[in-house]
């Protein structure tokens, strides 16, 4: 017997609200279980083994922003989330209604419980978003739900207001009432975040930052935190509290830590690993002749790029900017260094975010060798020639990918406007801190798109944004990405994107594939646009 949720959407020009209706129907599976096709025969034995990249940060949802959050996605539920056809479903909260999209109410769920068996409330949610935004807690998403227009959120942020006098409020244990400073009607979408699930309040109080120890951890989704080797494993066991617990099948969920793409490999060929981190570029064509059936390449809401420090000479001059933009082949990394199905990249947002899609920049039309001829133009006038080659450091975090795409692109800027690049490359960790802090000149990053809507890219372009590595600033970009968020126009998006294809705070390269290699007995994978796989909808076929 399966769950199946039917859910029926009114409309009217005042109000949207969303009815859940649960009930037990034959066989009919609810699009956040486990799918199994009738007949399949699984293994005794329901455990999987996944490589996740680096070792994370924390554990603590406040203070991480990465492949961590592959973790936090399987160990917390939000109130919603987003089903395999990219819809809105209900997690903790089972209903929610608006009718001018600034202030909503959600219901939540009077049977989730926490994983030490205590009830999920409303005050929970509050409680944690309070604390996403503290600023002596130093969230790197800390400006999310200023991004988001919540009711004093950048007041808070600035230090003008405290963390309590925020937008949100529980009306009871089980209804959340959020207010907003204008609407924003795609606020759903930015829900399915995983920095916005709830933690736990009496816990973090009582434990501090010990709370992640897996003796103290306590979480809301399918899996809880089993035990913790650092720079080795992280292990999650089933949550048999969970609220779907009857639809998860998988027992037992190794993340690794391996950051190298070789050792990744290595292990998953010895049969150590279910699904890699990614797939060793090196070795594709040779798996893609052996294992094809194994590899799993899906386009993702995801764009790799460099970002200036727009603050530090003289990548405070946009024509230096623009002149080692202009200088890379992209087409040259995308199709050939790399190979996977990337795509080139001419400005920051992936083909068809939020189904909208722009113009790209003049120069993308233009050949290579014009690009080339422009930014030695540029560079000459800043200042910059054979006798004053201009020069810098390009930072990357430690990863063979990264150290190609490096030692690619120099050459190029050197070969083609006889600019010397000094790679340096740093831990994960090391990276991150000295990235926060303004200590680079240009630095590797990446974006993958919070939620679908071009306005998960602008947001981190925006002054006063925790994710605005670049400092960038512009008064004009920043009121017209306002009004784009307002009225969800493309004539707004597409304005945006000029100026800041104009100005270059970054150079964007390509546009990621999500690739891995997964095998055979691992039933019900599927990766979103946002590289997120739910391990509660795994499971293992006998083998």
């Amino acid at each position: 017997m399966k769950r199946i949720i039917t859910k029926k959407i009114k409309h009217s020009t005042m109000k949207v609200t969303f009815y859940l209706v649960g009930f037990i129907l034959g066989n009919v599976n609810s699009s956040y279980a486990a799918v199994i096709p009738s007949g399949t025969q699984l293994a005794e034995k329901q455990e999987i083994v996944r490589n996740n990249g680096p070792e994370p940060v924390s554990l603590d949802v406040h203070k991480v922003e990465s492949n961590e959050l592959n973790i936090i996605h399987d160990f917390f539920d939000g109130l919603v989330y987003t089903d395999r056809k990219g819809n809105i479903e209900p997690r903790l909260a089972e209903s929610w209604e608006t009718q001018d999209s600034q202030t909503w109410l959600f219901h939540l769920r009077k049977n989730a419980k926490w994983s030490d068996g205590s009830i999920i409330t409303a005050h929970d949610v509050v409680f944690s978003w309070q604390r996403l935004i503290d600023p002596t807690v130093g969230s790197p998403y800390s400006s999310y739900l200023g991004t988001a227009h919540v009711i004093n959120a950048d007041a808070i942020l600035k230090g003008r207001k405290k963390p309590e006098e925020l937008g949100v409020r529980a009306l009871d244990d089980f209804t959340l009432e959020i207010k907003l400073e204008k609407p924003v009607v795609y606020l759903l979408k930015m829900l399915t975040h995983p920095i916005l699930v709830p933690v736990n309040e009496k816990v973090i109080k009582k434990y501090g930052d010990e709370w992640i120890r897996p003796e103290h951890f306590v979480s809301s989704g399918a899996f809880k935190l089993s035990e913790w080797k650092v720079n080795e494993k992280v292990i999650g066991i089933r949550n048999h509290y969970y609220w779907d617990d009857k639809n998860t099948v998988i027992n037992k969920v190794t993340y690794l830590a391996i950051n190298s793409e070789k050792a990744d490999l290595n292990r998953y060929l010895a049969g150590e690993i279910d699904i890699t981190h990614t797939i060793h570029a090196d070795s594709f064509m040779t798996l893609k002749k052996k294992l094809s059936d194994q590899i799993n390449i899906n386009p993702m809401l995801s764009s790799y790029f460099y970002v200036f420090n727009t603050k530090k000479a003289p990548f405070n001059d946009a024509r230096v900017r623009q002149a080692l933009n202009l200088a890379i082949d992209r087409e040259i990394i995308s199709y050939k260094v790399l190979g996977m199905g990337q795509l080139p990249a001419y400005n920051i947002l992936p083909p068809n975010i939020g189904n909208i899609r722009l113009e790209l920049p003049r120069y993308a039309s233009w050949t290579q060798e014009q690009r080339i001829q422009e930014a030695k133009k540029l560079l000459s006038e800043a200042g910059f020639n054979e006798k004053n080659p201009l020069k810098f450091d390009l930072l990357y975090n430690t990863k063979e990918l990264h150290k190609k795409l490096a030692i690619a692109i120099s050459s190029m800027w050197k070969k083609n406007i006889n600019v010397e690049a000094t790679l340096q490359n740093q831990e994960w960790k090391v990276m991150l801190d000295n990235m926060h802090q303004g200590k680079f000149d240009v630095v590797r990053y990446a974006w993958t798109a919070e939620y679908n809507n071009p306005m998960s890219f602008f947001g981190i372009f925006l002054a006063g944004n925790s994710q605005n590595i670049s400092q960038y600033e512009n008064n004009k970009f920043f009121q017209t990405v306002i009004k784009a968020g307002e009225t969800n126009d493309i004539d707004y998006y597409q304005q945006a994107m000029n100026i800041l294809n104009e100005d270059t705070p970054i150079i964007p390269i390509y546009y990621y594939v999500s690739n891995r290699l997964v095998k055979p007995h691992v039933g019900g994978f599927y990766v979103t646009p946002m590289d997120y796989v739910s391990t509660k909808d795994l499971y293992i076929i006998k083998h």
